[in-house]
């Protein structure tokens, strides 16, 4: 898929083609656009990707409703970070690292965020309150597919939960909260990889999405839903990423193009979608292989 008048979907400008274009074609080139118009243009996919896992959230939290797991203690593992520094059953979360904790979902995705690293909890025993540091360990889980995972756990449990139905408005609202905080978690994830903080072996591409979607089509329609939303704000945010070849990359010429006045010298611009191209393409080797070591081994 390429742009009329660029000469490979690397969105290169063909400036041979270019030339010979009659004042018809140019009305409809991309390249003869306004920047703010190819901007636009370029920011409507990731957007659509973002608008799409809105809408399937909408639809997910409107059927299922808002449950929230309550932050309060009703399982220690044995010889864990948890029971080594005297948390109980019973007790309540109420801070980590000076963050207030709402709900038990909150306070797992905080000690995934926060790694292998010295975290402080704010805790409720009773009448009295306490503060308590720990060190999460890396551990292996199950996953919602069945599949073992390591991630830095406490080794704590919680069952107690509210229900709380939700109108279409309500459903609307709490989908775009967790659209911006997957989007969110997504980037800081992107960003632990790079720095590497993260595996590169966690990273996954068509042959575990086509795996995955099997197994989410076992689990249930709703499910099916979920895993298209979360698909959908993968993508979103993977396309905003600064890249030459990918839109972010594009933003980012048009953006210092708008800043200018005028767009980077043209032998800059391709040089930059070369660069990109050979990153993506490398990446997703890698990516293809990493799906299949892991399908088989």
């Amino acid at each position: 898929v390429k742009m009329f008048g660029d000469r490979n979907p690397a969105s290169i400008v063909d400036n041979d083609k270019l030339s010979q274009m009659s004042e018809a074609d140019k009305k409809v080139s991309f390249y003869f656009k306004s920047v703010w118009q190819r901007i636009a243009i370029v920011a409507a996919g990731p957007i659509a990707n973002f608008l799409l896992c809105i809408f399937l959230l909408t639809i997910i939290f409107k059927v299922q409703g808002l449950t929230t797991v309550l932050p309060i203690i009703d399982q220690v593992q044995e010889q864990s970070a948890a029971s080594e520094v005297g948390i109980l059953v019973g007790d309540k979360v109420l801070k980590i690292n000076d963050t207030s904790i709402n709900d038990f979902d909150q306070l797992r995705q905080i000690v995934v965020q926060n790694g292998e690293k010295e975290m402080e909890l704010e805790l409720q025993r009773g009448e009295a309150v306490l503060n308590i540091t720990l060190t999460p360990k890396m551990s292996v889980y199950k996953n919602i597919f069945g599949e073992e995972q390591k991630t830095p756990l406490i080794g704590v449990g919680a069952s107690q939960f509210e229900y709380h139905p939700l109108g279409l408005g309500q459903a609307f609202i709490h989908a775009n909260i967790e659209t911006y905080n997957l989007g969110i978690a997504i980037t800081k994830a992107i960003g632990e990889l790079i720095t590497g903080q993260r595996s590169i072996k966690e990273l996954s591409g068509p042959v575990k999405i086509a795996q995955y979607s099997g197994k989410s089509m076992d689990a249930g329609f709703m499910m099916v839903l979920w895993f298209m939303a979360m698909i959908s704000v993968n993508l979103g945010v993977a396309n905003l990423l600064p890249i030459p070849v990918l839109d972010g990359g594009h933003l980012f010429y048009y953006i210092i193009e708008a800043i200018k006045g005028k767009p980077l010298h043209q032998k800059v611009q391709n040089a930059g979608f070369q660069f990109g191209f050979m990153v993506l393409i490398t990446l997703m080797i890698f990516i293809t292989y990493n799906d299949i070591y892991n399908l088989f081994k």
